[in-house]
Parts: C-alpha cells; structure tokens; sequence
C-alpha cells in the first residue's frame, strides 16, 4: 500500500497535532502542515507535496492549483461552505470535493434565533439604557411587536433554516420561504420579492454562488415595506452590507444582526462598527464545545474513507486483470491507463 500525503492548507482552529495523529494512526500518511493564504502558498505546496488529499479551511483552492494537483483524489473542507474550492474544476479533473454539513446544525440555527430575538426584543437598546441609569421600558412598547403576529422569511431553508424555521413555529410565528431546491410543504413556498414585502425578520440560511451574491441588496431592501429585522449567519458575500447599514440608520430595517462578512476579520474602519441597532459577532455561530471536536474529526474522516476507497481499488486491480469501473473514480481509473 503505497503511503498517502495529505496536504493541510490552513486552519483557524489551532493547532493540527491531533489531525495529525489522526492520519497518521490510520493511513500511515505523510502530513504536510501548512500557513496557507492565498492561491500561490497552496500551488507552492501542491508542486512541493503532490498530495493525494487535501485539507482546508479558508486558503483557496483554484482551478489552477487543481490542475497542478495531478496526485490528488479528494479535497475535504473544514467546514461547510465550499466558496473557497473550484468545485467545478475539481469534478472535471475526477477530484471529489466533500464538506461537514452537520457539525454545527443547532448550533447556528441557535444562533440565529438569538439575534433574531435580541433585535426583535431590542435587548441591546434596553441594556445600555439601564447601564446609563435609565429606567423607561414602556418607551420602548410601540416599537416591538408580538411574535405571534409576526410573519419570519427564511431564505434557504436547508437543515439550518429548517430548525429555524420550527423555533419561531412554536413562538406563533408565520414562516415563509424561498428556496427553489428544497421542497417544505408546511410551509409557504413565495418569491423573494414577496418576501422582503411581508416580513418582519429575514434570516439567510443559502450558500455562496455568483447567482446568490448581494441577495440582499440596495433595491431590495428599498422595496421591504415592513422595516423588519435581517440576519445572517450563513455567508457574507449575500448581503451588501454598507447597503444595509444605510437601511438601519434610515430606519428601513429595524435590526441587523451578523455574523459573517465579506472580508474576514472585519476591518477596524467597517461601517458596521458604528452603526445603531445592530449586532454583530465574528463569524461565531458554529461555536460549541460539540461542534468543534464534530468539525475537526469530520473533515479528516472525507479524508481517510476517501483513501481507504483508492486503496481498495487498488487491491482490486491486482487481483484481475482490468479494474470494474464501478468500483474506482475517474482519477484511480486512470492510474491503470
């Protein structure tokens, strides 16, 4: 059994020193361990390791590095968005690129529904007004609604938004969707143009694409007739928030609560940071003491089942003389050309 290499691109999350262990106690793999920041540090190794896994968090993964990638069977995201990946390179090239979709379900759905909450319920307000010495609660009844008669659009309504969607249910709540991919027949399916019209808090549970960037931008936040609550705890890129922060302080939304951003960490001078009746926390939502465990394991285990698989194949091929197709993906195949 040939021994594998596996390139780690780049982590947040400390150090690799159990990944580490985790590969090597499983595959006897070579493990490069890499500060990986931009698409030339990824080539650099790539050229360097000729992995056959690769591992990563943030660092990007470009058409490019794929082709240079010639070893390479599987690419595993810490993590579950898969922006950062040329996934469509990589399905060309016969690289499976797998994520860890469940690690942090309640966690974020949780996290959401706190920010909702907290701006609905304008708990940042109510906070600072009692620190300063100021007792006046009733001042602040004619701006917060009853949940019950509140109406939540959710847009994408996969594992995350589905929870989301149950925990302002049992609040009494009217929840609305739009998501094309996703069939929820108890709930009611509209268009986005629809949505911003009639609700009161909007949540973005959608990933990342060219066709969902900036879903919430300026002239749809102009047509949102309800000054509702916005949150986002999935991606930065699907909000424009200067444009956003513009429709808080004019009064078009009446909360913004984030967790993602476009540029990460958020810049020192990001208007965000001023901005009234907003809150903003730094890219937290997935945190547990479950999820972090969950997430770390999760991404080193697309690894070893991936290279388990190419090394069954290759037992396989010699035991017969031609490989069953069925069996190997497009990149093993092509070893035995």
């Amino acid at each position: 059994m040939m021994q594998p290499t596996v390139l780690l691109t780049d982590s947040d999350l400390g150090d690799r020193d159990v990944e580490r262990a985790w590969l090597v106690d499983a595959l006897d793999a070579r493990v490069i361990v890499a500060d990986c920041k931009s698409e030339a540090d990824v080539m650099e190794q790539v050229q360097s390791a000729r992995p056959h896994a690769i591992v990563t968090q943030w660092a990007p993964v470009t058409k490019s590095v794929i082709a240079a990638a010639t070893e390479c069977t599987i690419i595993s995201r810490i993590g579950i968005g898969v922006d950062m990946i040329d996934v469509e390179a990589a399905a060309v090239a016969g690289i499976e690129v797998k994520n860890v979709p469940h690690y942090c379900t309640e966690e974020v759905a949780a996290h959401t529904v706190a920010l909702a909450l907290a701006l609905w319920r304008r708990l940042p307000q109510l906070d600072t007004e009692l620190r300063e010495g100021r007792w006046h609660a009733a001042a602040h009844a004619p701006h917060i609604g009853r949940l019950s008669k509140a109406t939540v659009g959710l847009i994408g309504c996969g594992r995350i938004g589905s929870l989301v969607a149950r925990a302002f249910q049992a609040l009494g709540s009217k929840v609305i969707v739009v998501d094309p991919a996703v069939a929820t027949p108890n709930l009611e399916h509209v268009t986005l143009s629809d949505l911003a019209q009639r609700a009161d808090i909007i949540c973005l549970h959608a990933p990342l694409l060219e066709s969902t960037r900036h879903t919430i931008n300026r002239d749809l936040l102009n047509s949102m007739t309800r000054a509702p609550v916005l949150i986002n705890t999935s991606r930065g890129g699907l909000v424009d928030v200067p444009a956003a922060v513009e429709a808080v302080i004019d009064g078009r939304l009446r909360g913004l609560g984030l967790d993602v951003f476009e540029e990460e960490p958020l810049p020192a001078d990001h208007p965000v940071l001023g901005a009234p009746n907003t809150l903003i926390t730094a890219h937290a939502a997935w945190c547990s003491q479950d999820a972090l465990p969950d997430l770390r394991r999760g991404a080193i285990e697309n690894v070893i089942e991936a290279l388990r698989t190419r090394d069954q194949c290759a037992q396989y091929r010699t035991a017969v003389s031609a490989p069953d197709e069925t069996l190997c993906t497009r990149d093993q195949r092509k070893e035995t050309a």
